[in-house]
């Protein structure tokens, strides 16, 4: 049995050698026997201690891809719901009265509103859906993008109020500061299926779509076709609570008084019926709600994808 000797004049020596070589190179010299051998050991160049200085490079890319989130989600939701706002206007104006809703009944207050005001009065309301809509927007894509990471899956009346500010002082100072939060909690309601459905489907299209076509990242047509698809399924399943949350928010306007969301629901199941009542409106809401939310998915997307062309992380897709 050969056994290994390091005499006291030959311990092992160790050395590192450059030499304007990129890559370290190890040398180590053992006495084995009557021989010397040496043991060349080659690092690859590209392997680096993990240092303190990595560290704050994460955090920017971090703080990036949340930012990137909340200005493409600000951006989406301010596009989609101004690109359906005259047909928006509608559709509430029907679910805050007790008139009966039909297409045709809605092409002609849409005929009127443009031949008595003008153009542009079909958008009037919609500089206080934006002051509403653009942190809501931001927020909820951000919201999913991080939890997806994280769980690693998948209004204003015509001729009423001039300005947003003087909506919030009118009211306050008539109805007090609590109307301001009436019909709260139905939006919250309606909220949870309504944006649970709509990530749930888009996300589902979007999984199902690559793993049938083999393409990473759908056409903005078909984001477009998948979020509509999303947004007629979260709509319709929250429907009647947008209903009832419009009633409640316009109580003091029309003079009724709606305490809670189940005592709405019966008044105007009792007045107006089951589905006149509670789904006033909801064919207006199948062509609206699918082009806006196919807008604002689309929109969120491709904003994403420039973001991150123009911080040259172009290699990182969604």
């Amino acid at each position: 049995m050969g056994v290994l000797v390091l005499p006291p004049a030959a311990e092992p020596v160790v050395g590192w050698e450059r030499n304007h070589n990129p890559s370290a190179r190890l040398e180590v010299q053992l006495v084995m026997g009557n021989g010397v051998r040496e043991g060349p050991v080659d690092f690859p160049k590209d392997v680096e201690p993990v240092t303190a200085a990595h560290l704050p490079a994460e955090d920017n890319q971090e703080k990036k891809k949340v930012l990137n989130s909340l200005m493409s989600g600000a951006l989406a939701g301010a596009v989609a719901k101004t690109a359906v706002a005259p047909l928006d206007r509608t559709k509430i104006m029907f679910q805050v009265s007790s008139k009966r809703f039909s297409a045709k009944e809605a092409y002609r207050l849409i005929y009127r509103t443009y031949l008595n005001e003008g153009f542009w009065s079909l958008w009037r309301g919609n500089s206080a859906t934006m002051v509403r809509v653009i942190p809501y927007a931001a927020i909820q894509f951000c919201a999913h993008e991080e939890y997806k990471q994280l769980l690693g899956s998948y209004y204003g009346f015509q001729g009423k109020y001039s300005s947003i500010v003087h909506v919030f002082i009118r009211i306050s100072r008539e109805e007090g500061l609590k109307t301001l939060y009436r019909g709260f909690t139905p939006t919250i309601l309606g909220v949870i299926p309504y944006a649970g459905l709509s990530f749930f489907t888009y996300e589902t299209l979007k999984k199902v779509h690559a793993d049938h076509s083999g393409k990473a990242q759908p056409s903005p047509p078909e984001r477009l076709l998948f979020g509509a698809c999303a947004g007629l399924i979260g709509q319709s399943a929250s429907y009647p609570l947008d209903v009832v949350r419009r009633r409640m928010q316009t109580a003091g306007v029309l003079g009724h008084t709606y305490s809670s969301i189940l005592l709405t629901m019966q008044e105007i199941v009792r007045e107006e019926g089951l589905i006149r009542g509670l789904y006033k409106g909801l064919s207006m809401n199948w062509v609206k709600g699918p082009i806006a939310v196919g807008i604002s998915f689309t929109t969120f997307d491709l904003t994403q994808i420039l973001l991150r062309k123009l911080q040259g992380g172009a290699g990182v897709e969604r």
